[in-house]
């Protein structure tokens, strides 16, 4: 995995720029099993269930990924060894995704991944790289104290975090200023908390350029 691997060793370092030394060590010393996020995603199997609010499509696109090419970067997603915070769309924020594109809402999982598909495996490994934060373990608590950092994604573009104490919530700001920014769901908080590999589910697809 030539690419993974020159991914992380480029953003490690700018991964981990909102981490104090000290919450550094706590996250290193505090997250070391090597359960894959991959493996997490797939616990269920890969069949849609009508469940909006958990993660099938992310799980089927990430597979698809990977089986069509085994070196996608997107496979660090199945490298527990390997440390990454990664944002994870619900279904409910693909099917947003795709009404953003069409118009229309798909009616049911399998006719939005479907939508999701037909963009090509290229434009979904992209969009799935712009989720990943290569090199560091993010906890919910250490992004509250974030505010203004920006992370360095796989994609090799960069995401804000916005901190809204009030709401006691972490939105996300991509490059699309027309639509509403993500934020990370409090029920979908630390998932695959105490391994390398941690992710939060979000509200919506982060997008990498002004849809």
């Amino acid at each position: 995995m030539k690419r993974t691997t020159a991914i992380l060793a480029t953003a490690a370092a700018a991964a981990s720029f909102m981490l104090t030394p000290t919450t550094a060590t706590a996250t290193a010393q505090t997250s070391t099993g090597t359960t894959s996020l991959a493996e997490v995603l797939a616990a269920d199997g890969l069949e849609f269930d009508g469940k909006w609010r958990d993660f099938d499509i992310l799980d089927q696109a990430v597979n698809d990924v990977i089986a069509d090419d085994a070196d996608s970067p997107v496979a660090i997603l199945a490298d527990g060894t390997a440390r990454l915070t990664a944002f994870a769309p619900t279904d409910r924020a693909f099917r947003r995704l795709v009404a953003d594109l069409t118009g229309s809402k798909p009616a049911n999982e399998a006719a939005t991944y479907e939508a999701v598909a037909s963009l090509g495996l290229d434009t979904v490994e992209a969009a799935l790289l712009h989720h990943v934060v290569p090199g560091a373990t993010i906890t919910y608590r250490q992004a509250m104290k974030a505010d203004g950092a920006r992370l360095d994604t796989a994609s090799g573009k960069k995401i804000r975090v916005d901190v809204k104490r009030r709401l006691d919530r972490v939105f996300l700001v991509d490059k699309d200023r027309n639509d509403r920014n993500a934020f990370v769901l409090p029920r979908a908080k630390n998932i695959n908390q105490g391994n390398r590999q941690i992710a939060h589910g979000v509200s919506q697809v982060l997008r990498p350029v002004n849809l």
